[in-house]
């Protein structure tokens, strides 16, 4: 996986307005059918990455758990974030083939 394509094609997302980021707007996004692909942080703390991982589950939307909470902030120009959840399935699919790489 190349981790630098994967953080600048995520901020070119959220430069588009294609991003949902934090634990709430996330899941907000996956129960509302808007998240085509969720990131989940690694330095996340149990609970969160559990209860998204079932969220993400349930509504069947692909996740990954990548990243710091600061290499995914550091991407959308934002504060510690962890979660984002990329709302166009154009970028959502690029995303996932970096990942798969």
């Amino acid at each position: 996986m190349n981790k630098t394509k994967f953080l600048r094609l995520l901020g070119m997302a959220r430069r588009a307005s294609k991003v949902e980021s934090g634990s709430f707007l996330t899941e907000r996004a996956v129960r509302a059918g808007k998240a085509a692909l969720v990131v989940i942080a690694e330095d996340a703390s149990d609970n969160t990455k559990k209860d998204l991982e079932n969220v993400c589950r349930y509504y069947k939307v692909p996740f990954y758990i990548e990243f710091s909470k600061a290499e995914l902030a550091g991407a959308i120009g934002e504060e510690e974030r962890v979660s984002v959840a990329v709302t166009d399935p154009g970028f959502a699919a690029e995303l996932g083939l970096i990942l798969c790489k």
